[in-house]
């Protein structure tokens, strides 16, 4: 850190404390607000930071949902529930003086879609979807599949108009993108031409199909029967043919929950860290929820660093710290500065015998009782002791520098994001030491968020 950085790292702070600050509790209790989507790329903190919100509403008088599609199951040790499943769950130990509720539910991409496809086709064909080895392929892992899903459960929740609010938790993709083009490009493949292709010998029906078959498809389907053999296509044709009525459902409702993203009372949240890749990513999302017209309420910057020496720098630190770990740099001994040197070999120093520079004279070991004695534990020496509190002090300015340098880091991050977006509010999580765990860590959480400021250091989402 050069000798202008704290100044740097002040007029950072300024610069940020000027930028809107997200005002959380006015978004979570505004009754118009049903829908609150978190949003980021992965590892920044989304699943914790959509349960603190859920808890903090509820607590506040809303009946809330949390849809979370992180399979490492936090969200459900958080809330003390054993496991969550595609069914919402009420959870216990949630304050209710305000007539507030949470439930949670983790997505289940597979069982979601099996209720799609035994909700929208007869008994017969929809066991003969759902045995079919292309369908269960595709239900479990498609490409967008559990991003489609996750916008399928969404909008059957707010069809159902049970919940005050809806906190979706986005799955942990790559890219953040992924939530808002995943949809898409399932649809595309749904309604696609490979998918009409394989689907146009069932609607032809009869000799015509037969011979359509025959003739027009014999050269592709055999192309595609050697790359992807002959029983995968033969399931593909079939599973197209039972699914030949659902296909337009499936893009009609993805345009539905599109346009429900897009409509007044869905609030967007991206979350970030303080880290370059996290907030270029953020950046990306910010500039696609606007051009696609969504709402965006703001950006939650998770697991900030803080410190309350922040008036002493990285390289006064440093200094000191060679200071201390070389004590031939500098003796501050009675408070004068001058070169170390060793008492027995220094000139002018005068042995036992009186003479200058001499060693002293040699001595018979004493053989009295008392000499042969045990002793007591001897104390360390002075000299012993203080070089140990120098080494630890030296440490601890070590470990200082190395924060007002990750401080300064961070600074220069979200210096970067509020220089290109202004108009976005931000509010601010510290970094804590530890994972969230409970109710109580949820709560601590939602108050930070709330804050808008991490205060100092602690535990972060």
């Amino acid at each position: 850190m050069s000798p202008e950085e704290p100044a740097r790292h002040r007029e950072g702070a300024r610069r940020l404390a000027a930028a809107p600050v997200l005002d959380v509790d006015l978004l979570l209790e505004d009754p118009q607000t049903r829908i609150v989507v978190c949003c980021g790329s992965g590892g920044v903190g989304k699943t914790t930071t959509a349960a603190a919100l859920g808890l903090r509403a509820a607590e506040r008088g809303r009946k809330v949902v949390v849809l979370t599609i992180d399979p490492a199951r936090r969200l459900a040790q958080s809330m003390g529930i054993d496991s969550l499943d595609n069914t919402p769950r009420r959870v216990k130990g949630v304050d209710d003086a305000a007539g507030g509720e949470l439930h949670a539910m983790m997505l289940d991409m597979k069982r979601t879609f099996d209720e799609i496809v035994e909700s929208h086709a007869d008994r017969e064909r929809a066991a003969a979807i759902l045995g079919n080895p292309f369908y269960q392929s595709l239900s479990a892992g498609f490409a967008g599949t559990q991003e489609y899903m996750a916008m399928e459960k969404l909008g059957q929740l707010r069809a159902k108009d049970e919940w005050d609010l809806i906190v979706v938790d986005t799955p942990p993709s790559r890219s953040a993108l992924d939530f808002l083009d995943a949809p898409k490009r399932l649809g595309s493949f749904l309604d696609g031409k490979l998918i009409r292709v394989l689907l146009a010998p069932a609607k032809v029906g009869g000799r015509a199909g037969m011979k359509f078959l025959n003739v027009g498809m014999s050269m592709m389907t055999g192309v595609l029967g050697k790359v992807l053999g002959g029983q995968f296509l033969k399931d593909v044709q079939t599973f197209v043919a039972a699914m030949d009525s659902m296909f337009g459902g499936f893009r009609t409702r993805a345009d539905a929950t599109y346009k429900l993203l897009q409509a007044p009372g869905t609030a967007f949240l991206v979350v970030a860290a303080p880290e370059r890749d996290a907030l270029r990513e953020a950046a990306y999302f910010v500039q696609r929820l606007a051009a696609e017209d969504m709402p965006l309420a703001g950006l939650v910057l998770n697991r900030v660093h803080g410190s309350g020496a922040d008036g002493l720098s990285a390289e006064r630190a440093l200094a000191a710290a060679e200071n201390l770990e070389d004590p031939r740099i500098v003796d501050q001994d009675g408070g004068k500065a001058g070169v170390r040197t060793d008492p027995g070999n220094s000139p002018g120093t005068q042995g036992s015998s009186g003479t200058t520079g001499s060693a002293p004279a040699e001595q018979a070991p004493d053989t009295s009782p008392e000499a042969s004695a045990p002793k007591a534990t001897e104390r360390p020496a002075p000299e012993a002791t203080e070089r140990s509190v120098d080494a630890l002090t030296a440490g601890l300015l070590r470990l200082h520098a190395e924060r007002m340098h990750l401080l300064a880091r961070e600074q220069r991050t979200r210096d970067r994001f509020t220089a290109r977006h202004p108009e976005v509010a931000v509010t601010e999580v510290a970094a804590l030491p530890g994972d969230v765990h409970d109710l109580a860590g949820l709560r601590d959480i939602g108050e930070r968020l709330a804050t808008g400021r991490p205060e100092l250091p602690g535990p972060g989402v």
